[in-house]
């Protein structure tokens, strides 16, 4: 499978961590979907220094380019206007032993 690191920064107007958390279930609904289909490798926040989420980093796979651009035109983050930018590059997870 092809591997992906996405980084994407959350829009930074007055309303938007609540926003991001108003959403966040459905998010998080996804992530555990990915991860039933064996497209979720890892993810998390990206953090400011108070603490406060910022962002997102994900690493995903797919099968097939249509497959993550399948993921891009569904993620809620993304149709809910909380990533202001996605950045998606292509990745190959360390096999350590």
């Amino acid at each position: 499978m092809n591997q992906y690191l996405i980084t994407a920064y959350d829009y930074t107007d007055e309303g938007a961590l609540d926003r991001r958390m108003g959403v966040r279930p459905h998010h998080l609904d996804g992530a555990v979907a990915l991860k039933a289909s064996g497209n979720y490798i890892l993810g998390g926040a990206m953090l400011n220094d108070e603490g406060k989420m910022i962002g997102s980093v994900m690493v995903l796979q797919f099968e097939t380019e249509e497959g993550l651009e399948a993921w891009k035109q569904s993620e809620t983050y993304i149709t809910q206007k909380i990533w202001e930018t996605v950045d998606v590059k292509p990745f190959k997870v360390a096999q350590v032993s």
